[in-house]
């Protein structure tokens, strides 16, 4: 049987990935914190991965970049989803408001410096 690992699943993804799993009669393990993902992973030696990502947290994309440093958990399918952005209260339509009051035309668009390059 073929096992896929959840990182950080919520209810909505699980319902949207049921399915698809129950279909294919995956052995699905979860895993609800990013740091003991990357040792779970290891153990388990899943066919798949489906890591939940978000953007105010960096220790998911910390997990994202030792699955795929390692050459055992490399070569395994990964499916990355993001988790909802949620926007401020007052800016319920597009255009109505600017959605980030802190940060001015100037920061925001200037280009990354990248931390390091990979291959």
């Amino acid at each position: 049987m073929q096992k896929v690992v959840i990182v950080n699943g919520t209810t909505d993804l699980l319902d949207m990935v049921q399915p698809v799993l129950m279909a294919g009669h995956y052995d699905v393990v979860f895993v609800e914190s990013n740091s003991h993902a990357w040792s779970h992973i290891k153990r388990e030696k899943p066919s798949l991965i489906i890591l939940c990502l978000d953007m105010h947290e960096r220790e998911g994309f910390q997990v994202l970049s030792m699955l795929k440093l390692d050459d055992e958990t490399r070569v395994i399918p990964l499916l990355t989803c993001l988790s909802e952005y949620e926007l401020p209260a007052q800016a319920t339509t597009f255009g109505e408001r600017d959605f980030s009051e802190d940060v001015d035309d100037e920061e925001m668009f200037q280009q990354p410096v990248p931390a390091a390059y990979m291959n």
